[in-house]
């Protein structure tokens, strides 16, 4: 495994995380605790969780992933070797069976408490706000449309006061972003920095072959700013590892049980996708692990979300982390991106 630090700290972080949201929907928790014990023996310590999942969410299973983490811990003492992160949910339809109040000082003690008893823990490292309140375009929506109704009113500063109480309470450890913006990026940490509140050290936004609008503004306030990413979905729900387009895709695969989540399925990304499964069977590579690779390798990563609904594609996706793509390859990576940039925002 290959390890880095989390931003303005001293956390070492495997550059393979790994993600959970599939367990207690698509996965069982005996399948969960399998997952993490393979995550562990193959070197992995950062685990990404979220009190809305598992996805798609729902009252029934609410919360049932981080549930599924904390029995783990339980079972097995090993919650000294895991560094944790979780997120509060944000305000909106789909979450409306959680909470309403947004990220108000009563929700987020909440969410907190409560993620704590569920993960059968004293403290998360890294606390994350799962998406804005404000209106803006997340979650595959290209451009920012500004809606005038929107009755958002500026709270940066009332979320950073709350979250520095819930630091010096020991609850949690360090902060971060969710599906953010650049300018709702920068005004927490120009907030951070004016009046000398906690630093948003992470932004966990979706980044893949088929996503690399990151690029953008948000590459370079990482680099500037010093804010790492975790990249989720380099995937693209597993779109990327070609098994659609081969037709092997098995019948609990996402794509098959929640045909809905069609963010990197349009004809875009399909066309995309196929040039890019070319480009790795050409070159002996999975499609799967050349994806992976591509994301592990950027300079703003500071690691690579992975997920898998069984151990062999978890085991082969972890294994990413030891491919090195040619110049060549990246070459024709640049290329497909070029002729079809970002098909999938």
């Amino acid at each position: 495994m290959k390890y880095t630090t989390l931003p303005n700290t001293d956390i070492k972080v495997s550059k393979i995380c790994l993600g959970t949201m599939t367990w207690g929907n698509q996965n069982t928790q005996e399948e969960g605790f399998a997952q993490m014990d393979l995550a562990l023996d193959k070197g992995i310590n950062f685990f990404d969780t979220a009190e809305l999942y598992p996805v798609p969410a729902n009252a029934k299973t609410y919360a049932e992933t981080e549930r599924i983490i904390g029995n783990w811990f339980a079972k097995t003492g090993n919650r000294d070797k895991v560094i944790l992160a979780s997120k509060i949910v944000g305000p909106g339809d789909y979450t409306a069976h959680i909470r309403t109040n947004g990220f108000s000082k009563e929700a987020l003690y909440e969410a907190v408490n409560n993620s704590l008893k569920r993960l059968q823990t004293d403290y998360i490292d890294l606390y994350q706000l799962h998406w804005p309140e404000r209106s803006t375009n997340t979650f595959g929506t290209r451009d920012y449309k500004h809606n005038a109704s929107d009755a958002w009113e500026d709270n940066f500063n009332e979320i950073l006061r709350t979250l520095d109480e819930l630091i010096k309470s020991g609850k949690i450890r360090h902060v971060g972003i969710s599906n953010e913006k650049a300018w709702g990026t920068m005004r927490y940490l120009n907030e951070s920095k004016m009046h000398d509140l906690p630093r948003m050290i992470t932004i966990q936004n979706a980044y893949s072959l088929l996503n690399r609008t990151f690029e953008g503004d948000l590459a370079e306030i990482s680099h500037r700013e010093h804010i790492g990413l975790l990249a989720y979905s380099p995937m693209g729900f597993g779109v990327l590892s070609g098994k659609y387009i081969k037709g092997k895709a098995a019948d609990n695969a996402r794509l098959k049980l929640f045909p809905r989540f069609a963010r990197y399925s349009s004809a875009q990304s399909t066309e995309a996708t196929t040039r890019y499964l070319k480009i790795a069977e050409e070159n002996g590579l999975s499609l799967a692990q050349m994806a992976l690779a591509f994301v592990n390798t950027r300079p703003f990563l500071t690691s690579n979300i992975i997920g898998a609904t069984n151990l062999k594609q978890l085991e082969e996706n972890i294994d990413s982390i030891y491919v090195e793509l040619s110049d060549v390859v990246v070459k024709e990576i640049n290329k497909v991106h070029a002729d079809i940039p970002n098909p999938a925002p």
